[in-house]
Formats: C-alpha cells, sequence, structure tokens
C-alpha cells in the first residue's frame, strides 16, 4: 500500500493549470480507476499506462489503483497525463524513488511499449512550470518547443524507463538546452515588389505604425491583396513576450507544431471567404483558437469582404475594440488574445469595375448599395484607413521592365520609420495609438483651433460617429509621429480624414497611376 502525488498540467485557453496526480496503491480486489472529471482519452489511459508498466518489466499492482486528477471541477483531456500516472503507480507500490518528484512536473503520452508519444499545448505548460521553480520531464520531441521558455531546466525522454532511471539516480537525464539565436530571421515579402500604388503603400505604412485597421476598395488585380501580404514584412520585430505569446496560442490550436526555427515570425491569416464564425473566433466542445486568435499580434486579412456572411464579419466587433476574445461552452470556458492587424480588401461593385474609364461596369446604383450594404455600419465604423486602389495604366506596370521605373522602397526602409514611430508611441502611451483609450486619447491628441474646425467641418459634411471622429483623432497622431512632429498639425488632419473613403459615400474613380 502507498500513496504518490505529482505535478502536471492541464489546458483551459493558453493557460496551463496545475494539476495534482494522486496516485493510491491499496488492498482489495484488482481494479484501476481514473476520478477527477477525465474525458474519455484520459479513461483510455488505463489500458496505455498497464501496457507500459508492464513492457517495462515492472509489476502492477495486484490490488486496487485510484487515480485523483486534482482539481476535481477542472476538465482533463488528452493523453499528456499518462506519464505521470505511470511513475504515480510505480512510485506507489515502491519501485522507484519519490523523493525528486516534488521538484518536477511530467506531461507525456505512452504507447503500450512505453515509448513516449508528444503532446499538443507544451508551451503554456513549460511557461507555468517555470513560474512555479519546478523542472519539466516531457518526450523528447516537445523538448525544442519548451526550450523556448527561458529559465526552465527541461528534461526530455524518449522511454519510461528513462525517467524512472533517472528518479532512482541510476542514469540522470541530461538538461536540454536549445539556443535561440537558431532561431532564423523573420522572412516576409518585400513592398518594393509593388509597382506604383505609392498612396496605398503610404497608407501601409500609417497602418503598421499606429495598428490601425485597413480597407482597400478597387477593381481586380490592381495589388490589393499582394500590398496585405506585404503588412508583416513592415511592422516592427516582436519582442520576446510577444513571440511568445503568439508561439502559446499556436501551441494550443493543435493545429501544427511550433517550429522553434521560424517562433519570431509574425503570423498572417487569410481566411477564405465562405469561412464560419467558428472558424473565425474559435470554438469547439473543447474551446480552440479560432483565426483571430491565431493572428495575434500579425495579419487578418479579409479579402473579398462583401462575399463573408454578415454575421461572421460581426463577430469581429468586440475583439476589434477589447483584444481578445470569449468563448463559452455549456461546461468550458476559456479566454484567447485577438490583438490583430484587420486588413480587409473589396471590388466598389459587384462585377468589380465601377468607375474603371473603359466602361465596363453595368452595375445599377441599387446593385451597388446593396453589395456595399452586406458590410454593416458599425463594423465599416472600426475600420480606421479606407481608401482606393486603382487600376495602373499599361505604361506604369511595364515601367519596371523597360528601367524607365522610379526606385520603389523597400521593406526594410519602411520598418525602420515604423519601429521609430512605435518608439514615440511606447514611450509617450505605452501602448500603440490604435489602442489609445478615451482620456489618453484627449491628454494625446490635442488640436489647436484651426484643427478644431476641420474636424468640426468634416464630422457634418460627413456624418461621422464619435468613434470614427476618435479614429481620425488617433489616425493623425500616428501621421505626426511618422513626421516626428509633437503636435498634430492641419495637414495631418487633412489625410487622415481622406482615408475614410466610404465615409465619403464615393465611387471608384478612374485609374491614375496610383500615386
Amino acid at each position: 500500500m502507498g500513496l504518490c502525488v505529482l505535478h502536471s498540467r492541464a489546458r483551459e485557453g493558453i493557460r496551463a493549470p496545475e494539476v495534482f496526480v494522486e496516485v493510491h496503491s491499496g488492498g482489495g480486489l484488482p481494479a484501476m480507476s481514473i476520478v477527477g472529471l477525465p474525458e474519455m482519452a484520459v479513461k483510455e489511459s488505463r489500458d496505455r499506462v498497464r501496457g507500459a508498466i508492464l513492457n517495462g518489466r515492472f509489476d502492477f499492482p495486484a490490488g486496487r489503483v485510484t487515480i485523483n486528477l486534482a482539481p476535481a471541477d477542472l476538465p482533463k483531456e488528452g493523453g499528456r497525463f499518462d506519464l505521470p500516472i505511470a511513475v504515480g503507480i510505480i512510485g506507489a507500490s515502491g519501485q522507484v524513488r519519490t523523493e525528486p518528484l516534488p521538484r518536477l512536473e511530467l506531461l507525456g503520452e505512452l504507447a503500450l511499449t512505453g515509448a513516449l508519444r508528444p503532446v499538443s499545448a507544451v508551451l503554456p505548460a513549460a511557461l507555468a512550470a517555470r513560474d512555479a521553480g519546478r523542472a519539466l520531464v516531457l518526450p523528447r520531441a516537445n523538448a525544442d518547443e519548451a526550450a523556448l521558455v527561458e529559465g526552465l531546466e527541461i528534461l526530455p525522454a524518449e522511454h519510461l524507463l528513462e525517467v524512472c532511471a533517472h528518479l532512482n539516480g541510476d542514469a540522470v537525464i541530461t538538461s536540454h538546452t536549445a539556443s535561440r539565436a537558431d532561431a532564423a530571421r523573420p522572412s516576409y515579402p518585400d513592398l518594393a515588389d509593388v509597382q506604383g500604388q505609392e498612396q496605398a503603400k503610404r497608407a501601409l505604412e500609417i497602418a503598421a505604425a499606429g495598428g490601425h485597421s485597413l480597407l482597400f476598395v478597387g477593381p481586380p488585380g490592381t495589388g490589393k491583396s499582394m500590398l496585405a501580404n506585404r503588412l508583416p514584412g513592415i511592422l516592427p520585430t516582436l519582442d520576446d513576450a510577444e513571440a511568445l505569446e503568439v508561439a502559446a496560442i499556436r501551441s494550443v490550436s493543435g493545429q501544427a507544431e511550433v517550429d522553434p526555427a521560424h517562433w519570431r515570425e509574425r503570423p498572417f491569416r487569410a481566411p477564405h471567404h465562405t469561412a464560419s464564425g467558428v472558424a473565425l473566433v474559435g470554438g469547439g466542445g473543447t474551446p480552440r483558437p479560432g483565426e483571430i486568435s491565431l493572428a495575434h499580434m500579425g495579419v487578418l486579412f479579409l479579402d473579398e469582404l462583401p462575399e463573408f456572411d454578415r454575421r461572421v464579419l460581426e463577430v469581429l466587433r468586440e475583439p476589434l475594440e477589447s483584444g481578445r476574445i470569449h468563448i463559452s461552452r455549456a461546461a468550458r470556458h476559456a479566454e484567447f488574445p485577438a490583438r490583430f492587424q484587420l486588413v480587409a480588401a473589396m471590388n466598389p461593385c459587384p462585377c468589380g469595375y465601377l468607375g474603371d474609364p473603359e466602361g465596363r461596369c453595368r452595375c445599377t446604383a441599387e446593385q451597388v448599395a446593396r453589395y456595399r450594404a452586406r458590410i454593416s455600419g458599425p463594423l465599416l465604423d472600426r475600420i480606421d484607413l479606407q481608401l482606393e486602389v486603382p487600376r495602373l495604366p499599361a505604361e506604369r506596370l511595364t515601367a519596371r521592365a523597360t528601367g524607365a521605373a522610379p526606385n520603389t522602397e523597400a521593406s526594410a526602409a519602411v520598418r525602420a520609420r515604423v519601429e521609430r514611430a512605435r518608439a514615440r508611441q511606447l514611450a509617450r502611451a505605452g501602448c500603440t495609438n490604435a489602442a489609445l483609450e478615451a482620456g489618453a486619447l484627449e491628454q494625446h491628441c490635442t488640436l489647436d483651433e484651426q484643427g478644431r474646425q476641420l474636424v468640426t467641418q468634416a464630422m457634418r459634411r460627413l456624418s461621422l460617429s464619435g468613434r470614427a471622429y476618435h479614429r481620425i483623432l488617433k489616425v493623425a497622431r500616428t501621421i505626426a509621429d511618422l513626421a516626428d512632429s509633437e503636435t498634430i498639425s492641419v495637414a495631418h488632419l487633412g489625410e487622415a480624414i481622406g482615408y475614410r473613403r466610404l465615409d465619403r459615400g464615393g465611387t471608384t474613380q478612374p485609374a491614375g497611376g496610383g500615386a
């Protein structure tokens, strides 16, 4: 008879709450039960653990074995508790030393042979183990991902026998280390590849500098998607805390493993317009992050915006304001971060050629109005920058081939300006301009008398809402930061107002070279 208590980690959103694995081996008829709100995969661990113990040449207790996964009201899922359960049974029956266990946390799924298989959501568990001051024992296949967490002792193993030998002191597991310097420098498409469209590039730079949302309106083939793909390349490099948060979301998503060589890359997510609301915000019986959380600290690109189901688009309103998404189910609740930059693209009309100089559009005014009404006013109000991306004349497109094209700035040069503007914002308010609250907005976006008159006139003529007014101030503040100006001038305000394209209710103008 004996009792053994071990530490492990469950998964709850991007958190990894602590789980005490309590194993009691006693007398009575042979039986093994697992309590503590285990889901089916955890219940099935009885057979995996029994096979692993016997194939490892250990004795399985002949009496009753009870495993309690505490706290009892926290749902437990997956095969991550196989290793601590197996070690607990072996320890409770006196076949392995238990003195080192209070300093360890254990995770891992067992094969019937006793081999350790990788599990998901390792990064949140590694962060929590470091904060608790314990070493983490886990499958060797998960070691590189866990090594992204600095200050954590990682003990990787390939078999149950290795873990037991470590506990007995027969063969100590060597701590795993992986240098973050091995991570490749993020590589993104370069802005220099985009021909023309200088105004759109300017808007992209402003969006990157202030963290603003952006909408491109223009006919097919003008470079809207090409521009959106280049936004991550002009955003500042992620710091360690931000990169770990992004990697933790990817770790719990279950879609793909975290690649330690590319863990600093900003995410770029471009869901198809047939995506459901659950795909966008996350969900499921066990809540998992959706596209908006997978785009955290990066870019969410919605191409063909009016083609998305209107109810799907409406779920973006809350995370655009709060930067978080709450998912509630009957038995589960989870919260995921969702501070993404929204970049959207749309055609000016159903056929896509409204305002084309060749007169190809045959859409009626009613068809155009119906098409644009697929995007609700409240959502459109939350998009800071709205501008046209016109069709370029053939001469401009072929200028590079003939050597007559002007030099185009590379992403690195634009990113340097963006980083300087971001540094000003963080030093001034501790956040990007897009994230300024009402009180900070009044403090950092003060206007002179000329500026107040201009904004008042714009609000009256364009029937702007209070939210649109605040967003104009934020964009103007970003434009001033890019110009290294301490104050917001009339010129900054005028440019910001000019980016409220759809508030002006106009149509796409004939192509004029993209200047």
